[in-house]
């Protein structure tokens, strides 16, 4: 609920922003870029908010070891049926 209340806030803002602009600095040809101005600067906040979440994505290393045992007992299985998983 929070996220939706900060969207709404955020939407708000930038539209009486727009608003303002349109009738004071941006001449009537160019406010038609405006939204997509918007739409682009959301999606570099989307592509930042990412990579931030990346950088700072915890590192588990009793799951990497859970993942490598099922790596092995998957690979192990799939040569008994008869299929060649060894990428060497």
């Amino acid at each position: 609920m929070k996220h939706i209340v900060k969207l709404l806030i955020l939407l708000v803002a930038v539209s009486a922003f727009w608003i303002g602009l349109l009738e004071t600095v941006v001449p009537r040809s160019y406010a038609w870029l405006l939204p997509v101005y918007f739409i682009v600067s959301l999606g570099c906040y989307g592509l930042l908010m990412v990579g931030v979440g990346l950088m700072h994505f915890p590192t588990c290393p009793q799951e990497a070891v859970l993942l490598q045992k099922d790596i092995a007992e998957a690979k192990e299985f799939l040569k008994q049926r008869g299929v060649d998983v060894d990428y060497d």
